[in-house]
């Protein structure tokens, strides 16, 4: 079966991790099927289009950039019209190699999903959408009229609507946004995740933090409130934030303005691939204290690692993590977070590691992802 994947997001030459997500996506469905990526992006700096084909594993990906117009009505309007040129290059080389999708994955309301659906009426070809996006969980989603009816009616057009939650669906659906073939999808977490380690005998309780550094998003400075109170208490653990983000150099100088003590807290940066997976497998536990959420990567990385999690309880976490593989609290409750934390310290033992990953390989990994959504594809062709 032949997969198009188009993404409103996706990794490019300027941003390397934007649409992460999608391209994990696209490796669990090439799995099992014959997947081409097309994604078109904005560029200020170029005046003609540019087309950029590569490799991934066994994905190929068509990046398409196009010139993007200054910020004026005009250029607004020339910027639309070469959107809409990139995909219909992109198609041209699709058209041109011999290969036509059976299948439309398209990813993020709602320009994506429009392309996706006009396609749909032009070649006969079924379309369905993976959301992901938190924008939905505020009383006014939709920039205006004409954008919720655009919104609804690509919806009503898709085979089928695939939201990353059931909060978000509910949320989805609360705006109006219909379909008769709603089906959650899971985030996809790498493979190396649930590769097996020795896990050091550390001298102290070492907890997680891996975030992006957006302070109103992720409350880190909730969390460092906690740590400097706990380490008044107790001093036989240690906090490790790994990241990177507008947030991280003022966080550094707010724990140092709570006077919180070198041993009970360390910021390594932006760490990735193995490194990270290490960093996951000699911790004890995880914590997020988010202020709002869908569902953070991060839970589904901590589960394939068999570590425990403790998070708020805010968008659809509370869909992953239950008394068997964490703890959930309020949003913004400081005394609920120390609490937590100081009874994860004396029992983060008694969780069962092995049936942590057992279970999160059956929701996260890519076997497991690619096999439903193929699932889902097979269902709409027949």
């Amino acid at each position: 079966m032949r997969i198009l994947f188009i993404s409103q997001w996706y990794p490019n030459r300027y941003d390397t991790m934007a649409g992460l997500f999608v391209r994990k996506h696209a490796e669990a469905v090439s799995l099992y099927c014959d997947v081409r990526v097309l994604y078109v992006h904005a560029d200020k700096k170029i005046n003609r289009f540019e087309v950029e084909k590569r490799t991934n594993n066994s994905l190929t990906e068509y990046i398409l950039y196009y010139p993007a117009g200054k910020n004026s009505i005009l250029g607004k309007t020339t910027t639309i019209i070469n959107y809409f040129i990139a995909y219909h290059k992109g198609l041209k080389m699709l058209n041109e190699n011999n290969w036509k999708p059976d299948i439309i994955q398209a990813n993020i309301f709602t320009r994506t999903a429009l392309v996706a659906c006009l396609m749909k009426l032009k070649y006969r070809i079924p379309f369905v959408v993976i959301e992901h996006w938190t924008r939905y969980f505020r009383e006014k989603t939709f920039n205006n009229f004409l954008h919720r009816l655009i919104t609804v009616w690509v919806a009503g057009k898709a085979a089928a609507v695939l939201p990353v939650t059931k909060h978000l669906q509910e949320w989805m659906q609360y705006h109006g946004i219909k379909n008769n073939n709603y089906q959650i999808i899971n985030n996809v977490c790498e493979d190396i995740f649930f590769s097996k380690a020795t896990k050091q005998d550390n001298q102290k309780v070492r907890i997680l933090n891996v975030t992006c550094f957006n302070d109103n998003h992720k409350n880190i400075s909730g969390i460092l409130r906690v740590i400097s109170e706990l380490s008044k208490k107790r001093h036989d653990f240690e906090l490790i934030l790994i990241g990177d983000g507008d947030d991280l150099e003022s966080m550094k100088a707010y724990a140092r303005e709570l006077k919180i003590k070198t041993g009970y807290i360390q910021f390594t940066g932006l760490l990735e691939g193995e490194k990270l997976v290490e960093q996951y497998q000699q911790c004890d536990f995880t914590v997020l204290f988010s202020n709002f959420e869908n569902i953070p990567v991060v839970i589904s990385e901590s589960l394939a690692c068999g570590k425990p999690v403790i998070s708020t309880n805010v968008g659809g976490i509370n869909e992953h993590i239950t008394p068997e593989n964490g703890i959930l609290i309020p949003a913004k409750d400081e005394k609920a977070l120390l609490e937590s934390i100081d009874r994860m310290i004396d029992n983060y033992k008694q969780y069962d590691a092995k049936k942590i990953t057992d279970e999160a390989y059956e929701k996260y990994s890519y076997n497991e992802v690619g096999k439903k959504l193929l699932n889902i594809y097979l269902q709409i062709v027949e």
